[in-house]
């Protein structure tokens, strides 16, 4: 398997609920794939796509949480793809949840080649690229995980748009500084925009927007108090502790 070929680590997340095998270099799973988990308001028997999955973090996340969820993990990069279904079977959870190794951005009848099909998503996860292509990394699968080309985020949105059903929601994570980038990539076929601050600490600037969109809705737009990862002290907060390591969810995940 391509995952053999890589220099992998074994490391628990949510506190043990989750063992993700993942490369020793280059992209690592961080907060960011555990709080889109936690923004994602899924229901048993919704079909739930993760958009550049990597090794599978955020959709095994949702997929423990929530019991008979269909999850398809998208991931361009075959050795990343390979160890997210080795992880799906470690966790237990290859029942649920399948891997498909293709660009995010490719044409509609990749996707469908794959066994996925316009509108036949309820529910899609993605946390795509966002840095800036200045100074890019010497390693490939940081460069896919992280350098955003000019319009890859409006292609990524247009391909969650293609994938869900009316109604059907998108949960993404952002750069906080980026924020209008996001909310102009959505303004074509989403509505219904709730927004979660993230911030490293109080009083200080977000670092990440989570945001949740309903595809073809037209109520407005919700912005919720900031979430403070740690405190002054540069402990992890009560709230931080709930999400990252018991599994409690985000305000964006009530209905």
């Amino acid at each position: 398997m391509a995952a053999e070929a890589a220099e992998v680590t074994e490391d628990a997340i949510l506190g043990g609920r989750l063992v993700l095998r993942q490369p020793l270099k280059g992209h690592r799973v961080g907060h960011d794939a555990v709080l889109l988990a936690a923004a994602a308001g899924v229901r048993p028997g919704d079909r739930v796509v993760e958009l550049g999955a990597g090794v599978g973090a955020a959709g095994l996340a949702v997929a423990r949480r929530v019991d008979d969820l269909s999850v398809t993990l998208v991931e361009i990069d075959a050795t990343l793809t390979a160890l997210a279904e080795e992880n799906a079977l470690a966790n237990r959870l290859a029942e649920r949840v399948r891997t498909a190794c293709l660009d995010v951005t490719a044409p509609a009848e990749v996707f469908i080649a794959a066994g996925l099909k316009s509108a036949g998503t309820d529910h899609v996860l993605m946390n795509p690229p966002f840095n800036a292509e200045q100074n890019p990394s010497p390693d490939r699968g940081r460069r896919l995980a992280h350098e955003a080309v000019r319009d890859s985020l409006d292609r990524w949105v247009q391909t969650a748009a293609w994938l869900l059903r009316p109604g059907g929601i998108l949960t993404l994570i952002w750069r906080a500084d980026g924020l209008e980038v996001a909310l102009a990539a959505l303004s074509t076929d989403f509505g219904a925009l709730t927004i979660l601050p993230v911030h490293a600490e109080p009083r200080a600037p977000a670092i990440r927007v989570l945001v949740r969109a309903g595809k073809a809705s037209r109520a407005p737009l919700t912005l919720l108090p900031g979430f403070v990862l740690t405190d002054e002290a540069g402990k992890p907060t009560a709230q931080a502790e709930a999400v990252l390591r018991a599994g409690a969810v985000l305000p964006l995940a009530a209905d």
